[in-house]
């Protein structure tokens, strides 16, 4: 069930965006936003969509993923709890399509802020264009990171990469996935990255388990 209430709405930002400081601004979240609950593997933008609201996320795991026209996926970066997508703020202010997907990889609870607020915001709020431009930051870096693994380091140097990064994004050394989920992130094949992970497990790195990954 949504929740809506003004209240519960304000409690979210306290505890999770702590840096939107304006009284204002937090009255106007809670007044126009709506919180949304959505379960792990559903598919909340699509390549192509109009964005009409911004996610602030409060709970759970997003993936952003690139598509291209052949339909093979690259993964980009993770949104997290206190994290909104730097895509959807960016095709909401220049009234585009999106360029990318998001997935829940989580049951994750996020809130709903209608478009149309985003650039006005920027010039009212200090607090919320200082915050949307730690978000245009935090994406950059992590796209100049995903560039580098895909550039210089070698298929097993990025595989543990991805494993450590995962594991330090959920915080727990337990990460649940597939073999041939990872792949499609690593745009490998399924075959390639099992053989890593069992020469990863007979170094003692590793710990397979049914459909989870423990890193020792």
């Amino acid at each position: 069930m949504d929740i809506t209430t003004k209240g519960e709405i304000e409690e979210l930002l306290q505890g999770h965006f702590y840096q939107l400081t304006e009284p204002k601004l937090r009255a106007l979240i809670a007044e126009n936003g709506v919180v949304k609950k959505v379960r792990a593997g559903e598919l909340l933008m699509d390549i192509g969509d109009f964005i009409k609201s911004v996610p602030l996320i409060t709970t759970g795991l997003i993936k952003i993923i690139r598509e291209d026209e052949n339909g093979n996926e690259i993964f980009l970066y993770y949104l997290q709890p206190g994290d909104t997508c730097a895509m959807s703020l960016t095709c909401c202010m220049a009234n585009q399509r999106s360029h990318i997907k998001a997935l829940a990889v989580e049951d994750t609870e996020l809130i709903k802020v209608p478009s149309h607020y985003m650039d006005a915001w920027m010039s009212q709020f200090s607090s919320w264009k200082s915050f949307v431009m730690q978000i245009y930051q935090r994406r950059f870096q992590e796209l100049l990171t995903t560039i580098d693994s895909i550039a210089f380091l070698k298929m097993d140097e990025r595989l543990l990469k991805y494993i450590k990064d995962r594991a330090e994004t959920t915080n727990s050394n337990i990460i649940k996935t597939t073999h041939q989920d990872i792949a499609e992130k690593l745009n490998s094949t399924r075959v390639v990255i099992s053989r890593l992970l069992k020469q990863m497990e007979k170094k003692g790195m590793i710990k397979m388990g049914r459909n989870s990954i423990e890193l020792l």
